[in-house]
Formats: C-alpha cells, structure tokens, sequence
C-alpha cells in the first residue's frame, strides 16, 4: 500500500494542524484493520426509496424556466439601474456606484447561471428526463451558450463517475505526485510548484492555488492543460500527450464520439463568433459586463463544486490496484452552501448521493441523502465547515499525493522542510 496512509479516523473532527480549532476527518480510513466492509452497489441503492429514481421532463423544464426567469428579471433590472458607458470621472461616487453595481450584476447572475449549468449537467447524466434525445438537445443548448463543448464534458464527466479517486484513471481534480510537484526523492524543493511555495510562502501560495482553481482552472481543464488523467481512452499512458474537450482526435475520446466532439467544438467556435460580432457592433466593454464577468463567476462555482467534492487530507485516494467503484463513490464529500443550494439545486450538498447513483434527478436527491446518511453511517461523508472555509483550507492542505500506487492521501508543502539556502537567509 501507498505511504499515504493514515492510522487514526476514530472522529468527525481533529485539531487542526496549527492547533487553533477542530478540523473535519472523514470516518472512514480503508488502512485500518478495523475498517468497515464496504457494501456493494446493489445494496446501498437497496436504501433508497424507489421513488427518488423517477424522473420527469415536466419537473426539470420547472427549474429552466425558474432559474431563467431569474436571469432575465436581473437583466431587465440591471439594464435600468446601470449603463455600461464609463463614468465621465473615475475618481466618483458615481464610478463606485457603477463598478460595485457591475460586480454585483456579474455574480449573481453567474451564480443563477450556475443553475442552467447544472441542469445541462443533468441532462448529460440522463437525469434531466427519460429521453436521452431530449437530454441532449436541452443540454446542448445551455451548456453551449456558456461555452462549454457538452458532449466532450458530457463523456469526460462520465469517466469522473466511473472512476472516481483513481489516481491513474481518474479524470478532473486528478491529484498530481510530490514529484510532479518538484520534490525530489528526500523531499528536496528541486522545481516548480515546491519552489514557488517557499519563495511567496503559505498563505501567498494558497491564494494562488485558489487563483490557478477558480480564475483559470476552467478553460486550462478543457485545453488539457489541468486536473486531468493519466492515461487515453484505451488505457494506454499519455507519456506527455494533451487530451483537452475540443480536437475529436484528442486521445481522451474513442472513434465512435468524435462526430459528437466536432459538433461540439464548431458550436463553441460559433458560439465565440457570435459574441465577437456583437462585441464589434455594441463595444467589447458592454459584451464585458453582460456577458464574460457572469462566466468567470459561472466557472468559479463549477469548479469550487467539483475541487471541494473530491479533495481532503482525510480523505483517500486509490491506486489501480486497490481502487473499486464503490471505494471511489464513497470518497465523495456533501458539504453546506447555504443559500446558493437553491441556485445550484443543492449540487454540492447531495454530491454523494448524486456519485452513486447519476441518473437520479436532483429534486429526489435529498430524500435520497437521507437514506444515505442513515443507512452508510460512517462512511457517509459529510464536512459541515463553511465552504469558503473548507476552501481555504484545501488550498493550504492539499498539494499532492506521494504515489499513484496504493492508498494514498493528499500531503501539504507546508509540511516539507525549507531548503538549506532559505535556512541560511
């Protein structure tokens, strides 16, 4: 097994490292002796009632409408409350009025613009209605106004579920090694990001880390840049070859899609030609504020969903060898969001439902969590620490696993001794 590895998970919560409060610990720790046998597939969904895998097109069209009433209820406001022409002086009452004003409009309706996106995720998953062409249409359409190509996400997406926490296998948030890091064998700080992380120190490099996540992880996951797998589609090791969402000769995808990744692709070239045109006709500044603030915002939460669902120092992370479905599955944590559950149809707070069993609609998923919680015990996971806090966290304490073999479980460079040159400073 992987030097990962962990021998106490006795509790929910743990002193933190620097001793100033309790952290969250998931309960499960598949190195003990004393661990719990895991059930089979069969028999968690055995829990469930029946009814939570009903789904209807006539409920989810509900929510499309909803959310789309939303957007176009801020829209209509904001284009009576704000102008997009700059304010004559910028050091203003009026120009802090028209950037705070901007900003608002940007988050909010990135954020209900969120819930369009994961409705598309549903429609991908099957989940959306019992007709995958109608899935498909529906999908298509709201994932590609926001420039996300469906079908590659959608069969990239599936291979996440397949293999969840499989450190070779895996697919988005796959974490990378301590070498890949720039440490050497002995923990040297030889390059890269371990280099960087002694230079502007801890807290300087977790708010890159949430940076590289939240601004840029997005567009940089489906360049082929970030956070994917290691191996293609046949298994094969990619040995340095990029498989990003848009070329249909990109060796994540198998022949049989590529028709389905071109379409994709030519309806995210179309869909940036259109906003290019309307950039040149009404200014890049308006197209600006319309449209790209509310899709940082759009990425933002797609990707703190997906890197808080999956990543925590307690949490394991499995080789080939020892990796199972159900192992992966159950590595999924349910955290609170608040408010924003209504927005994003509680996405990140009945994942782990959701990771068991996709083709489940969300509007049964807390009933179905329910029955999760009571019947998994301990190996339900769910963190109630505060999202942003989580987040800040998992910033500081999640880097890199030591192995992509055995159990393995993330480190921190905070944890890795200076150089010997920072010493003498």
């Amino acid at each position: 097994m992987g030097k990962g590895g962990r021998k106490d998970v006795s509790s929910t919560s743990v002193k933190s490292n620097n001793g100033k409060g309790e952290v969250w610990k998931s309960q499960y720790n598949p190195l003990d002796p004393k661990a719990p046998k895991l059930p089979s597939k069969g028999e968690i969904k055995a829990k469930i009632p029946k009814e939570c895998f009903e789904r209807s097109a006539l409920h989810s069209f509900y929510f499309v409408f909803r959310d789309s009433v939303m957007a176009v209820g801020l829209v209509c406001a904001t284009s009576i409350l704000l102008s997009t022409d700059l304010p004559s002086s910028l050091l203003s009452l009026d120009s802090v009025k028209w950037l705070l004003g901007w900003n608002f409009y940007a988050f909010w309706m990135g954020t209900i613009l969120t819930g369009h996106w994961v409705l598309a995720h549903e429609c991908g998953h099957g989940a959306f209605s019992s007709s995958q062409t109608l899935n498909d249409i529906v999908g298509f359409v709201l994932h590609q106004a926001l420039l996300v190509p469906y079908f590659a996400w959608q069969y990239s997406h599936a291979k996440h579920h397949r293999r969840t926490n499989h450190l070779t296998d895996g697919e988005s948030h796959v974490p990378s090694t301590g070498e890949e890091n720039g440490l050497g064998p002995n923990n040297e700080r030889l390059s890269f990001y371990a280099v960087l992380h002694e230079a502007v120190g801890d807290g300087a490099f977790a708010v890159f880390q949430l940076w590289s996540h939240l601004v840029i992880g997005w567009p940089l996951y489906l360049m082929g840049l970030a956070s994917t797998g290691r191996l293609a589609n046949d298994g094969t090791p990619l040995e340095g070859d990029i498989i990003d969402h848009f070329r249909p000769s990109s060796k994540m995808f198998p022949s049989k899609v590529k028709g389905k990744i071109f379409l994709s692709t030519v309806t995210c070239i179309g869909t940036l030609g259109l906003i290019m045109k309307l950039s040149f006709e009404f200014g890049f500044l308006p197209v600006t504020l319309w449209y790209w603030g509310p899709y940082m915002w759009v990425n933002f939460w797609l990707v703190l969903y997906t890197w808080l669902q999956h990543s925590d120092p307690s949490v394991p992370q499995y080789g080939a060898e020892e990796w199972t479905w159900v192992r992966g599955a159950l590595s999924t944590i349910d955290r609170p969001y608040g408010i924003f559950d209504f927005f994003h149809h509680k996405i990140g707070s009945t994942h782990v439902a959701h990771h068991l069993f996709h083709e489940m609609p969300f509007y049964k998923a807390d009933v179905a969590t329910a029955a999760l919680k009571e019947g998994l015990g301990p190996l339900y996971n769910y963190d109630p620490t505060p999202w942003y806090k989580a987040a800040w966290r998992i910033a500081k304490r999640c880097h890199y696993v030591e192995d992509t073999n055995g159990i393995q479980y993330y480190k921190s460079l905070e944890d890795v001794p200076i150089s010997r040159n920072k010493k003498n400073d």
